[in-house]
């Protein structure tokens, strides 16, 4: 099973769907049903990583955000995560830089593969923001092992909720995948999410 992206942030009880934000309905825009879920403990049992799998899952503090863009891109172009990539340097730092947010990175054999990344939005809430394998990664029974590594680095700190986004363009495993692991929904909303264009992916690209 792959890991599914996501293209969420935050939680809807504190803070609206940034994907909305300045998107009108017209050509081009598509449109996601956004699904959160909680959970309120830690799994009971944590999935094996599958064997033969050369796995190492790093934490990176203060990730360059080239490497960060690369990583976003890479992970989420079929799921249309693009939230992040139109940010512009200071507006994304003060987000993968913040002392609250955590980042790790899944590498297979020495080379990224993944990541996820978390948000303590207050002193009881953890939100897994984002969390996907790269395409070379899945099918590889990666998804459940990568995902309860990220809740119980989540639950390594003194938090008594995690929350997590899916939505409609994702991974149609995801939802299920969630659920299994212990999450379930609690608030639904539509979105509005316009795809980037090669023009804005490759002024990207130029500028890092």
């Amino acid at each position: 099973m792959t890991a599914p992206g996501r293209n969420g942030d935050r939680d809807p009880t504190r803070q609206s769907k940034p994907e909305t934000r300045d998107v009108a309905p017209g050509t081009g825009t598509l449109k996601a049903t956004v699904t959160w879920l909680e959970c309120t403990e830690p799994p009971r049992r944590l999935p094996a990583l599958p064997v033969n799998v050369h796995a190492t899952l790093l934490r990176v503090n203060r990730i360059p955000l080239h490497f960060y863009r690369y990583l976003y891109w890479r992970i989420g172009r079929k799921w249309h995560w693009v939230y992040r990539l139109r940010m512009k340097d200071a507006e994304l730092s003060a987000i993968v830089h913040d002392e609250k947010t955590e980042i790790r990175v899944l590498s297979i054999d020495g080379a990224p593969a993944g990541m996820f990344e978390l948000h303590r939005t207050d002193d009881a809430t953890m939100s897994l923001v984002y969390f996907g394998l790269m395409e070379q990664a899945r099918g590889r029974g990666l998804g459940k092992w990568f995902l309860g590594q990220a809740m119980m680095a989540a639950w390594n700190h003194p938090i008594t909720r995690l929350t997590v986004s899916t939505n409609t363009l994702d991974h149609p495993a995801a939802l299920p995948l969630y659920q299994k692991m212990g999450f379930s929904p609690f608030s639904q909303s539509e979105a509005l999410i316009r795809p980037l264009t090669n023009k804005e992916l490759l002024g990207i690209m130029q500028a890092d």
